[in-house]
């Protein structure tokens, strides 16, 4: 990925996206000289906030720009988890963990019930299944930072499961953790026909636009955003492309970015799919950041997700090496530990984990930097912004509005040598959970 682009480029398909039919992208589309609105980023966010914008205000013209194709994005390169859990409840500032946990269970469940409402509504076939996942453990230390989170489940009021390593045995089909939470607060879904679904079913005062990325955002008298069809102005601009919102000029200093990394197999036979736990559908997240996410898939399929690297992705052959490694040691008797698709993704992190969100700048709003929540948070996230450019006032946008803004970042290259250090020792910490 080139340093020079102001929007992500990546070299690999998403698998997500691979296993779907052919989708015909809006890329021929006749456009105005000038919107009411204009989002930049059709991912959960913008897609939330252009929908947002034209239920409370069906009048309004809404331009969505995308710098690629819709299920090829970030939106599309994720593990298919939709969590509706509260996290990075630590944040430094004037309030306490447990009521910023309260404030984020209100969001997500409204947000959740949103997003609910448009895949009934719309028929979007993209395996919707509110099943609880995994929050699992390797070593004794992942056991005991696991224990220490449930208890905090339990001041927070979310209900969970403890799963013992006899359990977790028949269910998942390994041995390899001996500990974990589960959580019923969690959907699985197919990333990119979610995404695509989305995007193929907007309101009819919203005019998506793909394969045209926002090459600079002026502001001033004329304020709008140039791309390749030259400049197109918007009374209201919305940045919501994540980290890439550095790249237009803003947040330089509250945001970076990691690539992760994920491969799913081909097709398993019942046999093969039979050591894979129990369940026709699970899935797993570490009980530590730099460790491995699995998910056992309903197209019998089988997902395994690890590494991270700063700001650059790292080769194909490295990547295909260690996940296939991780694959081995969790199942060691499957018969292959091939994949049929390697893909990479990149998200946006700050140092406090908090989200930027609110207006930079007179009409000149944003919602970037999901520290890689961008499912749910981003959906919530996006439709709250539209809310609050149009005055329309909920206690889910109070509730959002109350939480801290990211934290100062070191510029490069203390920056680098500071988040390169830190993964160098979650890795280390991480152990087996890797």
């Amino acid at each position: 990925m080139s340093s020079r682009t102001t929007y992500p480029v990546y070299e690999s398909r998403s698998g997500w996206n691979a296993l779907l039919p052919a989708r015909t992208a809006k890329t021929a589309i006749a456009i105005e000289k000038k919107y009411d609105f204009i989002v930049i980023g059709a991912g959960y966010t913008g897609l939330a906030a252009a929908r947002r914008l034209a239920e409370l205000n069906s009048s309004a013209s809404i331009l969505v720009l995308e710098a690629g194709i819709v299920g090829e994005g970030s939106s599309a390169r994720n593990s298919g988890f939709v969590i509706a859990l509260p996290h990075n409840t630590n944040m430094s500032g004037h309030i306490s963990p447990a009521e910023i946990a309260q404030k984020q269970i209100r969001v997500y469940d409204g947000g959740l019930r949103w997003l609910k409402g448009l895949v009934d509504t719309h028929q979007i076939d993209c395996g919707w299944n509110p099943q609880g996942k995994y929050h699992g453990a390797a070593t004794e230390e992942g056991a005991v930072s696991l224990q220490n989170t449930a208890r905090q489940y339990d001041k927070w009021g979310v209900e969970y499961q403890e799963i013992s390593q006899t359990q977790l045995s028949e269910r998942l089909g390994t041995r390899y953790y001996r500990f974990a939470i589960q959580t019923n607060s969690n959907v699985f879904m197919q990333p990119a026909a979610l995404i695509r679904g989305l995007a193929d079913h907007l309101p009819a005062n919203v005019t998506l636009l793909e394969n045209c990325p926002v090459l600079s955002v002026e502001q001033g008298r004329e304020q709008g955003v140039r791309t390749a069809r030259g400049l197109i102005l918007g009374a209201k601009i919305i940045v919501a492309n994540n980290g890439f919102a550095r790249k237009l000029g803003f947040l330089k200093d509250r945001m970076f970015t990691i690539f992760t990394y994920a491969a799913i197999t081909p097709e398993l036979d019942p046999e093969q799919l039979a050591l894979h736990g129990s369940e026709p559908e699970w899935g797993l997240i570490p009980a530590n950041r730099m460790g491995t996410t699995l998910r056992k898939i309903q197209n019998k399929r089988f997902m395994v997700r690890s590494a991270y690297s700063y700001e650059k992705p790292q080769t194909g052959s490295s990547v295909l090496e260690l996940l296939t490694d991780c694959y081995r040691r969790r199942y060691p008797a499957a018969r292959s530990h091939q994949f049929e698709h390697l893909w990479g993704g990149v998200t946006a992190l700050t140092r406090n984990g908090a989200t930027y969100f609110g207006e930079m700048a007179p009409n000149l709003y944003a919602s970037v930097g999901c520290n890689g929540a961008g499912v749910l948070k981003g959906t919530c996230y996006g439709k709250l912004l539209a809310e609050l450019i149009l005055g329309h006032r909920t206690q889910e946008l109070a509730d959002v509005l109350a939480m801290e803004k990211p934290s100062w970042l070191p510029p490069e290259p203390l920056r680098g040598a500071a988040v390169k250090t830190a993964i160098y020792l979650q890795k280390r910490k991480a152990g087996a959970e890797r």
